[in-house]
């Protein structure tokens, strides 16, 4: 019966990879890009949790209740989770899933989240998370101070969830049509693995997964929803100690999200292993391991408390999905910004080589030879031009000049033609893709072109989304590869 914690799993990790579920990216753009679309995905998490372990307990299936509530811990833990995020770009699940993407980065950080998550429950820094949580309060959930049927909780928040949806989705109606890749699949194909899929219809099949995981796990002796601390955790216990207590249900779920990401990503052709350069090596070392302690702390994960608990109504919940967002704010402040452009002004010299942004991986491919040319015209390119994959809405054809000119680096950009620089982000972790493309367009003037590249599968949706939303024209969107995209953008108004 465990086994149906492996096959659960490996449709939760098939459904986050392709939806690109991500809560970090939900709270972060509450303070990033002013937008609150997203972290009503994560309420719509929780409203169908609600509404389906409501009607579970109604009917006698299951008997959940919230967790004991321990403030200082859960508040401190909260905080530390937060910030942990940010540093290694992802939060629980999200880093699982990004590992079965192939990126090395988050493979780092998720094995420091499961060696600290260990230390806090049974090594070196258990007595410190017991301290931590030894003053804990009585009451654990609001229907349980009130004295009401939780059902008095549930229902109007899921109307108030549903009325928000509501509203986003028809503000997101009269946004201008996001610029997508060109499909090469058809029917049942193309929509599993080629076509994006919306945040809402994601985080609506995540809460029926959530809700059916729970009846299943009960099955097995393990009272609980999804959970992926304690099992992260347990992995790295089953594998070196070869306790077999540690080999249950929750473990087999997020080996299962493993797994299931990695097949999405294969099948999409977003699979390809990405080694991350030394400043994100620290920072997925660093944010992994806040990352474990925070989550023990304050007694789960964005899963664990901002799905589960949040969906019982219990304090732990909510206000570690507060403190949550507190540290992903904190971490945003000192760690979310542009890197420094190299200083502008050099002029062209023949043979000169580029210079690559700050902390990026030097280009040595055929683009950084290219010669700046004096106009670029935009067509309907057929499969398989320009070496890539095929997929590209528009590719660009370039005008033959008499002379070769080196490329030039104008405000750290390349200028790769007349009115049009690239941006090199290939390496960074979202959402510094989009970050240093925003910075990068202050620089343009109305008209110009910014070409930028990246192998971050989140920018894929959020950069195309803020093109969109803020005026911009998408004239070439395509593949370039296994996980690997370009991007040009025209500045509008």
């Amino acid at each position: 019966m465990i086994f149906s914690g492996l096959a659960l799993g490996a449709v939760l990790g098939f459904v986050m990879q392709r939806g690109r579920f991500c809560v970090t990216g939900m709270i972060r753009d509450i303070f990033t890009q002013k937008s609150w679309r997203g972290f009503n995905a994560l309420l719509i998490v929780i409203a169908v949790h609600a509404v389906g372990l409501a009607a579970l307990g109604s009917l006698g299936v299951i008997h959940a209740e919230a967790d004991t509530f321990a403030p200082l811990a859960v508040i401190v833990g909260g905080l530390l989770f937060g910030m942990g995020i940010i540093l290694a770009g992802g939060c629980a699940s999200g880093t699982w899933y990004r590992s079965g993407e192939g990126l090395v980065g988050s493979w780092i950080a998720l094995a420091m989240y499961a060696l600290s998550a260990a230390a806090m429950k049974a090594g070196i820094l258990s007595g410190f998370s017991t301290s931590m949580k030894s003053w804990t309060l009585q009451d654990t959930s609001l229907n349980g101070t009130l004295g009401i049927s939780i059902w008095w909780l549930v229902v109007p928040f899921a109307a108030l969830v549903s009325y928000l949806t509501y509203r986003f989705l028809k503000k997101e109606q009269a946004t201008p049509q996001l610029a997508q890749l060109k499909p090469q699949k058809a029917g049942l194909a193309h929509v599993l693995a080629e076509k994006p899929w919306h945040v809402y219809t994601t985080a609506a099949i995540v809460g029926i997964i959530g809700v059916i995981a729970w009846p299943l796990s009960a099955a097995t002796g393990r009272n609980s929803g999804l959970g992926i601390t304690t099992p992260t955790s347990d992995v790295l216990r089953f594998l070196t100690t070869g306790d077999s207590a540690r080999l249950n249900w929750g473990t087999l779920l997020v080996l299962g999200l493993l797994a299931g990401s990695f097949v999405a990503a294969k099948a999409s052709g977003e699979f390809r292993v990405r080694v991350p350069d030394a400043t994100q090596v620290i920072r997925s070392i660093a944010g992994g391991g806040l990352m474990g302690i925070g989550a023990v702390l304050a007694g789960g994960c964005t899963v664990g408390n901002g799905m589960v608990q949040t969906s019982l109504f219990g304090y732990q919940g909510w206000v570690a999905l507060l403190f949550i967002a507190m540290g992903v704010w904190i971490g945003a402040k000192l760690w979310l910004k542009p890197t420094e452009f190299a200083s502008a002004g050099s002029e062209p010299v023949e043979g000169t080589s580029t210079t690559p942004r700050s902390g990026a991986p030097a280009r040595t491919d055929a683009t950084d030879s290219l010669p700046a040319t004096p106009s670029i015209n935009f067509d309907v390119a057929p499969a398989g031009v320009m070496g890539g994959s095929g997929v590209g809405l528009l590719t660009p054809q370039r005008e033959a000049v008499g002379a070769q000119t080196a490329v030039k680096n104008v405000s750290g950009l390349r200028t790769v033609g007349e009115h049009q620089y690239a941006l090199d982000t290939l390496g960074s972790v979202c959402p510094f893709p989009l970050i240093e493309a925003k910075d990068a367009m202050t620089q343009l003037d109305h008209g110009d072109e910014l070409v930028i590249e990246f192998d971050c599968t989140q920018a894929t949706d959020s950069i195309p989304r803020w093109a969109a939303e803020d005026g911009h024209e998408v004239t070439n969107f395509e593949a370039t590869g296994d996980a690997g995209w370009t991007i040009t953008v025209k500045k509008g108004s």
